[in-house]
């Protein structure tokens, strides 16, 4: 089958040969990325490197229902579709999508996609892709649990994160996930270490990326611990992408503060607005600078005081002064 990448050189060749004299063609195809820079730096093992096959190409499924967010997946599949190593005549990724039924799924702005296997018939991947979606079945934890113990890699894409969560694979482990959602995530789950302001998350063979375009970042980084920092560049280069996060995973740093002003006080965990001149002594402390609304946190705990110190010490770090949760 012609992927993007060769029908654009095509229709490029075809095009040229059409408006030059036919002794002008050179008839040999050369790769755009060709051009890209590229460096003796770049062709050192990355860091942490995966080994691809000898031969064959790697599997990846892409976990789909009802809601998924389209570049969550979308960004993924073009950057893993377009990646070329030279001297490889497979193509070095095969894709596909995976549902908990063949029934045709409904993304996010109404495209639908009719599903490569159900969770039954797909063969094993190698990297999983875990876009934002509806909320997670049985089914499909127990999939993702499964599959996940031959990956190489698991990942989520932005609010993915909380599928995945949902599996307990996190659990104690790194993540991230839209800035959006931090505060959620943190609460939901306080055994996962949330990192705010991370382009992505790498923790053994699960791996996490931030909203929405981030999935293309930490898609190329799976490139380059595959192939290499040079063939990651010219699939971005390929791709006209020019964003560098993939190789910074902290290049999220924008997102890693909450905006609170002294007119308008922020809790910096649950992002709720504060008002420290009406709200009771006992609701509010000093952490570093930050007013942080204890009350909510304490409600959101049912009153749980372990779950609460728990998500209190996640979020925050060591708790210095002494909190009174009553009313």
């Amino acid at each position: 089958m012609m992927n993007r990448r060769d029908m654009l050189r095509s229709t490029a060749t075809l095009g040229f040969a059409a408006a030059i004299p036919f002794s002008a063609v050179n008839l040999r195809p050369t790769s755009a990325a060709s051009t890209a820079p590229t460096s003796a730096d770049n062709r050192l093992p990355a860091p942490n490197a995966l080994k691809p096959p000898t031969e064959g190409s790697i599997p990846v499924a892409f976990l789909i229902s009802e809601g998924a967010v389209v570049i969550d997946f979308s960004g993924p599949w073009e950057v893993f579709e377009n990646v070329t190593v030279p001297g490889k005549s497979d193509a070095a990724f095969s894709l596909y999508t995976v549902a908990e039924t063949m029934q045709p799924v409904r993304a996010s702005g109404g495209m639908k996609i009719v599903p490569d296997f159900t969770l039954a018939t797909a063969h094993a991947p190698k990297i999983i892709v875990i876009p934002a979606q509806r909320e997670p079945s049985e089914a499909v934890l127990t999939w993702i649990r499964q599959a996940s113990k031959t990956t190489d890699v698991t990942m989520s894409v932005c609010t993915g994160a909380f599928v995945l969560a949902k599996t307990g694979l996190l659990s104690g482990k790194a993540a991230t996930t839209h800035h959006g959602a931090y505060a959620e995530l943190a609460m939901a789950f306080p055994d996962i270490r949330v990192k705010r302001g991370a382009r992505f998350v790498e923790d053994g063979n699960l791996a996490s990326a931030g909203g929405l375009s981030s999935g293309i970042d930490l898609s190329l980084r799976v490139v380059e611990r595959y192939f290499g920092r040079d063939v990651a560049q010219k699939t971005a280069f390929w791709m006209e992408y020019q964003g560098q996060g993939w190789m910074n995973p902290d290049s999220n740093s924008v997102y890693a503060q909450v905006r609170s002003t002294d007119e308008h006080p922020l809790c910096p965990i649950c992002t709720m607005e504060v008002d420290p001149k009406i709200a009771p002594k006992s609701v509010f402390a000093r952490l570093g600078c930050e007013p942080i609304h204890v009350r909510f946190f304490f409600d959101s705990t049912k009153g749980n005081s372990r779950k609460y110190g728990r998500i209190l010490r996640r979020c925050c770090g060591p708790i210095p002064v002494r909190y009174s949760c009553g009313p």
